[in-house]
């Protein structure tokens, strides 16, 4: 393993808006920085289309963050496309270990995304990329003509049933209790006459043999199954948090990151941004994460700064 001995002004670990963002302001405040991020645009790439972002009246996920992707890149940030294998602490500072390399910084700025939660139901893991899918965007293509279903009832399940129209023969919408989405998702599905939305009390399996044949529900506590050819999971995310943990970083009661008003978590030079933290009221949109990322990199200038 080769040697990086270049001390940085910081490392932003987290590709995805957060990050990026943290790196536009890094730029600006002349911070001499990377980005270590092993997906660069994280989770909005999925997005099919968004429709809140200020200035963009619609525009599709992946276009977006190759936006912030050039942006950040214009000020000549270096990103590195890779997994973080571990962050350490060292008198000086950091030291991080990604691809085979290791980078030392005097500060952190976490913005380590969200990851897609599992159901833990029989048949899930068995059948992911076999039918299953955590991702619509990414996979819809691959079920044209077919009977799918998605399980969820936030705005990413109504987008991911939305999108999936374009693609899919017939799409069911289940949800459990209540559907939560913004109403201008519900119009959008009424109004493409394909979604058929179902309430249960739970999913007892995803079944089929080579590929995903089925799915069995607790309706109403009556089993049934419905026929598809896929399965689209959209019970929400969790914080990927590892990453923290393993520097003591402190965590609320759902594994969110704590952070204060400047971003700061509870360990000394170590800040946070986006979906993976408590900040912005755990309000995980792009504007937020984005937000969040400036306010980190404005933090680390101070801190640098009052240090000299």
């Amino acid at each position: 393993m080769d040697k990086e001995k270049k001390m940085y002004d910081l490392i932003i670990i987290g590709a995805g808006p957060a990050g990026l963002g943290a790196s536009i302001y890094a730029s600006r405040y002349k911070l001499d920085h990377i980005v270590i991020g092993n997906e660069i645009g994280g989770q909005v790439v999925e997005a099919s289309e968004i429709e809140n972002w200020a200035g963009e009246v619609s525009i599709p996920g992946k276009t977006l963050m190759e936006k912030f992707e050039h942006h950040a890149r214009h000020f000549g940030v270096k990103i590195i496309q890779s997994d973080v294998s571990s962050v350490a602490k060292i008198e000086e500072g950091f030291e991080i270990v990604a691809g085979g390399e290791k980078y030392s910084a005097k500060s952190l700025i976490l913005a380590l995304g969200m990851k897609a939660r599992k159901m833990n139901v029989p048949g899930e893991d068995k059948f992911v990329g076999k039918g299953v899918s955590y991702c619509a965007t990414c996979d819809a293509m691959f079920f044209r003509e077919k009977d799918v279903v998605v399980i969820g009832g936030g705005d990413a399940a109504a987008t991911a049933a939305i999108h999936l129209t374009e693609f899919a023969k017939s799409v069911k919408l289940i949800y459990r209790d209540a559907y939560n989405w913004e109403p201008s998702w519900d119009e959008q599905i009424e109004k493409s006459g394909k979604v058929e939305k179902i309430k249960m009390n739970s999913v007892k399996e995803i079944v089929g043999d080579a590929k995903v044949s089925g799915v069995v529900l607790d309706v109403d506590g009556q089993e049934k199954k419905l026929d598809v050819q896929g399965v689209f999971i959209e019970v929400g995310t969790t914080p990927g948090v590892a990453i923290a943990q393993g520097l003591g970083v402190a965590l609320d009661e759902q594994s969110y990151i704590i952070v204060d008003q400047t971003q700061a978590t509870n360990v000394e030079n170590v800040f946070a941004s986006g979906d993976v933290t408590t900040g912005s009221n755990k309000f995980r949109q792009i504007i937020t994460a984005v937000a969040e990322g400036a306010v980190a990199a404005g933090s680390v200038y101070k801190k640098l700064k009052l240090k000299k």
